[in-house]
């Protein structure tokens, strides 16, 4: 027997023996698996592309069928619109040869009609020839006739035709100023006597001094100073003269500023009070009484408005019309003319039945530019506008202000109405006070205005210029002629001269036959 060992060994190769054979035998037997499996795949894959490709085949079959039936459709539509565009195109021709076939008839008519408005013409035409000749002939004779040429005739008809019209002219003139006259100065008259009657405002002459009182002379040192040196300060500090004379007890403030003026009034007045009087002193005053007069000016600017009855009006306005407190128009106070021209316009704008309030804030703010100093450049009527419309005010009171002198015409009742009482304000007895020169100035200038018309051989003012009357040269001018020269009178004076209220012209004729009986 053999040995164990050998027989162990024998057992393991055949156990690796058998080992491998079933290894081998197991990858055939994967191998003949997958390849059956691949070979159903493939089977499987040739019949799904068989089949895509029938299915392919039968929507491209179907595709194509219906690409026909779009084509075949496309084209009956095309047909269909061609057709409908070629009916269209033959109706519109016919229509326009039917147009073509009126308008040749109409040429024709206007061929013919033409031919005989020639004809007419050529007909007219001999018969203005003929209608010529007859005129020629009967100018001849009346040539002939009267002794006259054809010119002299002319100038003697025109001669008589302008007489007769200027009569004419002249009594119409008459006729319609005396019937405007009497209309509106009834109804003027009846309005502003009640607007006077219902406003009676007071009247204060203002000069360009002020006089301070003194306690006693000695003051006058104290003021005065060492050297000058407190006078001068007060000077410089107001911009004020002081005039220190014989005068006892009272030194005069004098400038043309009344706000500067009063500033040193006060400022003098609390000096005098207070005692101590030195450059720093006077400089801590003058400031204190220059805001004390801001303060007033705000205060009286607030009162005027409240007094009128004006509201809502812009800062600035109000602050001008406090200065307008201390302004004055020939010695008239301008606070107070610009209050009594507010309270006539609302007055007379109640009886005719227009805005009150409109017409006193007019009348209120028409000299605003009066408040405004050397430093603005304009006249107080371009200034008032300018700062009307700066603060915002309506075109009405806008326009008010720059017509209340006449230099715009005024386009509104309010600004007639402003026009007026402005007038009235001035007019009155008292309220203003004119220079001598300036009065005599006037005075003349209205004479010489007189005196240069053609036919005047006198003229004298009188009433204090209110009326001027004129003697005319009865030889030179006519009775009709002088309703004609009072009117170019008139123009003239309102054009070149400025004076309140209105001026009378009065003109006078005389025909004087003198003779002796020897």
């Amino acid at each position: 027997m053999p040995s164990y060992p050998m027989f162990y060994v024998v057992l393991a190769i055949i156990a690796v023996i058998i080992a491998v054979v079933s290894f081998l035998a197991g990858i055939a037997h994967r191998r003949k698996t997958a390849e059956a499996a691949i070979g159903s795949a493939n089977d499987e894959a040739r019949r799904i592309l068989s089949d895509a490709m029938k299915t392919a085949e039968s929507k491209k079959k179907e595709s194509i069928l219906e690409a026909k039936e779009e084509i075949h459709r496309a084209r009956a539509e095309a047909d269909k619109e061609l057709r409908e565009r070629r009916n269209e195109v033959q109706r519109q021709e016919r229509r326009i040869q039917q147009k073509e076939e009126t308008l040749d008839r109409k040429t024709e008519n206007l061929e013919v009609k033409e031919e005989k408005i020639n004809n007419r013409s050529k007909e007219i035409d001999q018969k203005l020839e003929e209608i010529e000749q007859v005129k020629k002939s009967q100018f001849d004779m009346l040539e002939r006739i009267s002794g006259f040429s054809t010119e002299q005739a002319k100038n003697y008809l025109l001669s008589n035709l302008e007489g007769e019209l200027k009569h004419e002219k002249a009594v119409k003139i008459l006729d319609f100023e005396q019937q405007y006259k009497e209309d509106s100065d009834k109804a003027a008259r009846e309005l502003i006597s009640q607007a006077i009657q219902r406003c009676a405002a007071d009247h204060s002459s203002e000069a360009t001094v002020s006089v301070v009182a003194l306690p006693n002379d000695e003051m006058k040192g104290r003021i005065i100073g060492r050297e000058g040196r407190n006078i001068r300060a007060l000077e410089t500090a107001t911009g004020v003269d002081l005039i220190i004379d014989d005068t006892p007890e009272a030194i005069t403030l004098s400038s043309f500023d009344p706000i500067r003026r009063e500033v040193a009034r006060i400022s003098l007045e609390k000096l005098i009070v207070d005692g101590r009087i030195h450059p720093a002193r006077i400089e801590e005053t003058v400031e204190k009484a220059r805001a004390e007069v801001d303060r007033t000016i705000k205060l009286e600017g607030e009162k005027a408005m409240l007094d009128a009855g004006v509201h809502s009006m812009n800062p600035e306005l109000v602050k001008l019309l406090g200065k307008l407190h201390y302004r004055t128009s020939y010695g008239q106070n301008v606070l107070n003319h610009s209050m009594e021209v507010c309270y006539l316009s609302g007055i007379m704008a109640a009886e005719l039945g227009e805005d009150v309030t409109l017409a006193r804030r007019a009348g209120l703010l028409h000299d605003i530019g009066k408040a405004l100093d050397h430093e603005h450049e304009g006249s107080h009527i371009a200034l008032g506008v300018e700062v009307a419309k700066k603060c915002k005010e309506s075109e009405a009171v806008i326009h008010a202000i720059h017509a209340h002198h006449g230099d715009v015409e005024a386009k509104t009742v309010i600004a007639c109405l402003v026009q007026a009482a402005d007038a009235i304000s001035a007019a009155r007895p008292g309220a203003r006070r004119e220079n001598v020169e300036n009065y005599i100035k006037r005075l003349e200038k209205l004479e010489e205005i007189a005196n240069s018309f053609e036919g005047v051989e006198r003229s004298f003012a009188i009433q204090a210029g209110r009326e001027i009357r004129i003697m005319i040269k009865p030889d030179v001018v006519d009775d009709d002629q002088m309703v004609l020269v009072a009117r170019e009178i008139v123009k003239r004076i309102e054009n070149d001269l400025d004076y309140p209220g209105q001026i009378k012209v009065n003109l006078i004729r005389e025909n004087r036959v003198i003779d002796y009986a020897k």
